[in-house]
């Protein structure tokens, strides 16, 4: 009697499980991050970069939606550090998000940190990096949150799945490379090779053993889980001879379509579909990735490719060096319309089971201008900026200053006298025309200003790029939220006109969006995660230059809409 009890009540837990994924509770996965240097030789060169437990890129980290994650982070290097779970919501556990001297002071040399966090209502690929100065540049891997359990993908389940994950290799130590900058004014030395999967390819001299190598069957499908982690650089990424089908972009479905190539912002994700030729092709195809920039300074303007590689079914693979080799056409360097083609495609699934929960009220409009400017020379020195000044970069020409307590704890605390004020411009304070001739004085202010936003309040947040000392993309991302995109444009917002075409029915969600270059970008978001939260663009030079600012969201009246208090080994500054 009592078995056929029990074989009921177990009947029942796996038809609710069936019937609300949510029922079926996740697990408490477990990872240990050890912070190390490990030599590495590119190009010929050889030098220590920084790592997760040796490996560039780092480990993955796999979890399903609902389960919670821990992870033990133990710096073993002479340095400070930080890790950002890019992407990820972080509902009432701001303390595990990431950014130095935002929400947390740095792990020192020789400590450690464990990284507490539930993955609550999202599934699909982010990545995880370091979050203080340029040590991003190696340390960064995928982060991949697969579908609850008895959930499936909203499309053909492929036969595997693959990240992709696009990097910057320098044959210097990019520390030294950031410190300079900043102490002359100047502009950073650029990268020496893009890589994928941390191989700069076989078009880079003394490179053509670093090559990475996808292996595919004829007649599958593939997901390829594409993930841009270069320091400094917007990419476009094509494979010879084969079209990619866009199912997803940081961690949200969209409406599938079909492209020969892609752009993918520093900081974003993409996952693309990818069929094979149904029989075995007796070629081998390029995959290649190469820089979209439309600034007037120097950049890397190199290629990285990669090579996919059809198994031939009876294992006749010795002779793959005599097939044919095709490669892809990439777009301009400078090519904004393929730009603009491919982000006009992408759309929320908006269907029952993936709503598009854009605020159709809106309780604040902000008006932000994001773009670089200028800093006088200190006296006595001499400096490699625009005529003699320093190069700096700015949100409603407030350029951020990091403080040196985390602004969360003096928020937490009651202790913000000193170290942050809550006066962040909502519109710029000396209004221009702002993708036409600049102003005479691009000099930038500076601070350490904070928006705060009560509990639930509906956001809509313009960003306007300027033509200050060039015009150019600027990928900005918010910590903390997702947002809609609802309009963009080229030239000046006007909030007269533009508001009138807003997407309010199937925007792209997204954490990271390209502000269109010499355009604009009008985001919505539902500030219902209480803590403080960074946006700052992820051109890692424009962050050091200052194009960063903060929110801070207040508790809601609910126990369950209040910040969580700090853990107990939190980092001290």
């Amino acid at each position: 009697m009592r078995s056929s009890f029990a074989s009921v009540a177990a009947l029942l837990y796996i038809c609710l499980a069936l019937i609300l994924p949510e029922f079926a509770a996740g697990i408490t996965r477990h990872y240990t991050f050890n912070i190390k240097h490990h030599n590495v030789t590119r190009l010929c060169n050889s030098r220590s970069i920084l790592t997760v437990n040796g490996k560039w890129p780092g480990p993955r980290v796999v979890a399903r939606e609902g389960d919670t994650v821990l992870i033990k982070v133990v710096n073993h290097i002479a340095a400070n550090v930080s890790i950002h779970w890019h992407g990820i919501r972080q509902l009432r556990t701001a303390w595990a998000d990431g950014p130095s001297y935002i929400t947390q002071c740095p792990i020192q040399t020789n400590q450690s940190y464990i990284y507490n966090f539930t993955i609550t209502g999202q599934r699909g690929t982010l990545w995880y990096h370091a979050h203080i100065s340029w040590l991003r540049v190696s340390i960064h891997g995928p982060l991949i949150i697969l579908p609850a359990k008895n959930a499936s993908y909203p499309f053909q389940k492929p036969y595997k799945e693959v990240p992709i994950i696009f990097a910057e290799w320098f044959n210097v130590d990019p520390e030294a490379i950031i410190s300079q900058a900043l102490q002359t004014g100047g502009g950073p030395n650029i990268s020496d090779a893009y890589t994928i999967n941390s191989f700069p390819g076989p078009l880079y001299n003394c490179s053509s053993k670093d090559t990475y190598k996808l292996k595919v069957k004829p007649g599958k499908t593939y997901l390829l889980r594409l993930i841009n982690a270069a320091l400094n650089d917007e990419l476009f990424f094509s494979i010879a001879n084969h079209t990619l089908t866009v199912v997803e972009v940081d961690a949200v479905y969209v409406k599938p379509f079909e492209t020969d190539k892609l752009v993918i912002t520093p900081g974003q994700t993409t996952n693309v579909l990818l069929k094979t030729k149904p029989y075995f092709p007796s070629a081998t195809f390029l995959m290649a990735a190469r820089p979209y920039f439309t600034g007037q300074g120097t950049f890397d303007n190199t290629t990285t490719a990669g090579i996919l590689e059809y198994e031939h079914p009876l294992g006749h693979n010795s002779h793959i060096k005599q097939l044919p080799l095709f490669k892809p056409t990439l777009p301009p360097i400078n090519d904004t319309n393929s730009v603009t083609n491919f982000t006009k495609k992408l759309r929320s699934l908006a269907n029952s089971k993936f709503p598009a929960n854009v605020p159709q009220r809106v309780d604040r409009k902000f008006f932000f201008t994001v773009g670089l400017g200028t800093r006088p020379c200190p006296q006595n020195t001499t400096c490699q900026g625009p005529n003699g000044t320093m190069f700096m970069a700015s949100v409603n020409n407030v350029s951020f200053t990091l403080p040196s307590v985390a602004i969360i704890q003096a928020y937490f605390f009651g202790q913000s006298n000193g170290v942050y004020t809550t006066d962040f411009p909502n519109n710029p304070p000396v209004p221009f025309n702002y993708t036409g001739t600049p102003p005479n004085n691009t000099n930038v202010s500076n601070g350490t200003r904070t928006v705060v936003l009560p509990y639930n309040t509906s956001v809509e947040l313009v960003l306007q790029e300027t033509s200050i000392l060039g015009i150019e993309s600027h990928p900005l991302h918010l910590h903390g939220f997702n947002f809609f995109v609802v309009g963009q444009g080229s030239g000046n917002y006007d909030p007269n006109k533009d508001p009138a075409n807003f997407n309010l029915v199937d925007p792209v969600e997204r954490n990271t969006i390209g502000v269109p270059s010499g355009g604009w970008v009008a985001l919505r978001f539902l500030a219902d995660n209480p803590g403080v939260w960074f946006m700052h663009c992820h051109l890692e030079v424009h962050t050091s230059w200052g194009l960063k600012m903060a929110w801070i969201v207040l508790d809601g009246p609910q126990p369950n809409q209040k910040l969580l208090p700090p853990p107990s080994d939190l980092p001290k500054c």
